[in-house]
């Protein structure tokens, strides 16, 4: 079922993709699309796509431990970040069965080694990461990540379908009004 609604949400938004990767290129060229390796379930590695929001000389590491993010930031970047934009190609991650659309933010390979190890020692590694989550719907960027890993627990333990409406419903205030983003 995530696969076929992956495919109609990729079918509806095709102009806005479209739109999207004019602007990056316009922006900065190539490439429109950034990959990153990220743990799946059970740790299993596999590639995230998003929308590229910075330039392409930015350092691989998470945007809130950078001393001076905006000086990689492109200048469709903070927009395309803030209302979540970038993430829309993770769709095709849905698709290729990577992830859902409701689970744990799958983390980093490179450098969240404290995220895959406290996400291990909760059980949160057993299921498959999402595009949104407990966690993104409660703090976002704000939370440590012992806090991230503590509301991925929280979901694992309670998941059900009203969670999951829970958290949809709340990604979309998040979206459209959105606050707790450093970068």
């Amino acid at each position: 079922m995530n696969k076929i609604i992956a495919l109609i949400l990729i079918i509806l938004l095709l102009p806005l993709l479209l739109i999207v990767s004019i602007i990056i290129f316009l922006d900065d060229g190539f490439p429109i699309i950034y990959t990153q390796k990220n743990y799946g379930k059970n740790h299993k590695p596999f590639y995230l796509y998003k929308f590229r929001t910075m330039s392409t000389d930015t350092p691989e590491m998470p945007t809130e431990e950078f001393n001076q993010p905006d000086k990689y930031l492109l200048k469709s970047g903070k927009l395309l970040r803030k209302f979540s934009i970038d993430e829309l190609p993770q769709f095709f991650n849905i698709i290729e069965n990577k992830i859902n659309f409701i689970g744990p933010r799958p983390c980093m390979v490179d450098n969240e080694e404290i995220v895959k190890e406290l996400r291990e020692k909760n059980d949160v590694h057993k299921i498959k990461p999402g595009i949104t989550g407990w966690a993104q719907v409660n703090g976002r960027d704000l939370n440590s990540y012992e806090k991230k890993v503590e509301l991925d627990k929280y979901y694992y333990d309670n998941k059900n379908i009203l969670l999951d409406l829970r958290i949809v419903l709340k990604t979309f205030i998040v979206i459209f009004f959105p606050k707790n983003i450093k970068h």
